[in-house]
């Protein structure tokens, strides 16, 4: 009979082989659109600020924790693709925020669409019980307080 340590070495290995699939699969679905992982989660994060303040290039990069430079790089690759724009913040000239635009929004859509298919191609083996059930251990790894360790 296997321990509990590796039972739970086999579930991290099988976490990560799933997680690359999923990505692999996200990624195929992705290709069609000409956006990168990275730029889909720069615009889903630039969407979160509708109706606010659009966000500072800084402030994409703390949320994403990614250096300041790596954002502009993917602002200019989506500022290019007409999904985002550059503009002046009215209380500062100085300060550049991002903004999405219609096409943005409408590449979202696709983005969304997109994932849905890919989550579609991972869980096709499950009977809809089995996905009930994964819902729920899902939820119940990903809402469970993260561990601080230094």
């Amino acid at each position: 009979m296997s321990s509990a340590s590796d039972t739970d070495r086999l579930l991290a290995e099988q976490l990560l082989r799933l997680t690359r699939r999923l990505h692999r699969i996200q990624k195929r679905h992705m290709v069609p659109l000409g956006i990168t992982p990275a730029q889909s989660r720069l615009l889903r994060l630039v969407s979160h600020y509708e109706g606010e303040q659009p966000p500072r290039m800084a402030d994409l990069a703390a949320r994403l924790e990614v250096v300041p430079r790596a954002v502009t790089t993917l602002v200019d690759g989506l500022e290019a693709a007409e999904c985002v724009r550059r503009v002046p913040d009215p209380a500062n000239r100085r300060v550049i925020r991002i903004e999405l635009t219609d096409t943005g929004r409408a590449t979202l859509r696709r983005l969304r669409n997109a994932r849905t298919d890919a989550a579609e191609e991972i869980l096709a083996p499950l009977t809809a019980d089995q996905r009930e059930v994964l819902g729920g251990l899902l939820n119940a790894l990903s809402d469970a307080p993260a561990e601080r360790t230094c």
